[in-house]
């Protein structure tokens, strides 16, 4: 046994999922990002792609045929094996991989699994104790179970289309594959509480995050409103269902006499302090923001009052005010000026690019470059010469 395997400070330096082994089955976005979480937290993720590659490869411009500027990143910190699953030779080495993986994730529909010997029970008889997560549209069993189901139809299932509506008077999409990403971090959750539960109990888990599940929990924790009381409770001229807060049409950026800030009054002397520096009558007294549940219903209103004094001092005055008052504020960041504060980074294949920051920071761990995203198959030599062993094994 080395030395640092007492020492705390050696142990806290390491990422907190070194060790861990998984099988990445996945495609697009969706399971890619709960991967990447996972490798950005040390785990060992092997990518199972067909030949020629997965689908985020080419989506959007990048500056290799197989890396796009979205894959630079989601695969970084993985391993890519090119193995055709349907042969015998590759499911040979996908039963060697799963013996020593930890994890095997799966984004696919479950007749595929059951078809391809790749549901739970088929890997659980390969090794007992793997923690098994699949991710689908609906959920396992439901009439819904086998349908194909992408980022847009999930947000038109589960009520982001019908919030769009209430605030632009269309149904419509949040413009950025938002179920793919919120599901994609609860698989990674979800994964990491089964692993904490196998270390207790030594016992594996099957897990399933079926995205219109997930995405309707996400999206009724603030629009269930009043709904969730049974019999429903509404505010006079509204419905039951959504946060009328948030739902407010001039809930959005304020012009200022040169751009744009977006502050927020959230309290009552919040309201009370902005008024009274702009110089609005009566602003200590308003009945609008006698208290917190007086500003939350109001709040269409006092948006728009917002809105009619913003234009009177610069963004950076108000940020200036709003920093000295205690109000959040903030002024409005273009994607560009996102990827402007991104570090630069080497690819060996693809020249510069940037890296995007992990989701979440431990502290005290060795500060590390993500290793480059691989090339389609880059890893196969690799990572079934570690398996040579196993390959000749007896099932």
């Amino acid at each position: 046994m080395d030395s640092s395997d007492n020492d705390p400070v050696a142990v806290t330096a390491q990422q907190p999922l070194a060790g861990i082994k998984i099988l990445d089955l996945t495609r697009v976005v969706m399971g890619p990002l709960a991967t990447q979480v996972l490798a950005d937290q040390g785990a060992d993720v092997i990518m199972i792609e067909a030949h020629d590659g997965d689908t985020n490869r080419v989506m959007g411009p990048g500056p290799h045929p197989e890396l796009s500027g979205i894959s630079l990143n989601l695969l970084r910190n993985k391993r890519s094996v090119a193995i055709d699953l349907k042969s015998a030779e590759g499911r040979t080495a996908l039963e060697a991989l799963v013996r020593r993986c930890d994890v095997v994730v799966s984004t696919m529909r479950p007749h595929v699994l059951t078809r391809l010997g790749l549901d739970y029970a088929s890997i659980r008889a390969i090794r007992e104790d793997i923690v098994f997560c699949q991710a689908q549209g609906f959920p396992v069993g439901s009439p819904r179970g086998n349908e194909p189901a992408y980022d847009d139809i999930i947000q038109a299932a589960t009520g982001v289309s019908d919030v769009v509506e209430r605030v632009t008077g269309a149904p419509g999409l949040m413009p950025t594959i938002f179920a793919d990403k919120v599901c994609g971090l609860v698989m990674a959750q979800a994964i990491t509480a089964a692993l904490v539960q196998r270390a207790r109990t030594g016992v594996g888990r099957h897990v399933e995050v079926p995205m219109n599940q997930a995405m309707n929990a996400f999206m009724l924790v603030e629009h269930g409103a009043g709904a969730i009381s049974e019999p429903p409770v509404a505010m006079p001229g509204k419905p039951a269902t959504g946060y009328a807060r948030v739902l407010s049409p001039d809930r959005r950026p304020h012009p200022t006499s040169n751009g744009w800030v977006h502050l927020l009054p959230y309290r009552p002397e919040h309201y009370a302090s902005l008024f009274t520096e702009a110089g609005v009558p009566d602003a200590a007294t308003d009945p609008r923001y006698a208290d917190l549940r007086a500003t939350i219903a109001n709040s269409d209103s006092l948006y728009r009052d917002v809105r009619r004094i913003t234009p009177t001092r610069t963004t950076e005055q108000w940020l200036d005010y709003c920093r000295e008052a205690g109000i959040p504020a903030t002024a409005v960041a273009s994607l560009q000026d996102l990827v402007d504060d991104l570090p630069v980074v080497q690819h060996p294949h693809a020249g510069s690019y940037r890296i995007i920051p992990t989701m979440a920071v431990f502290h005290g761990a060795a500060l590390t470059t993500p290793s480059p995203a691989p090339l389609i198959g880059q890893d196969t030599a690799a990572v079934l010469g570690e398996l040579s062993t196993h390959l000749t094994e007896a099932p």
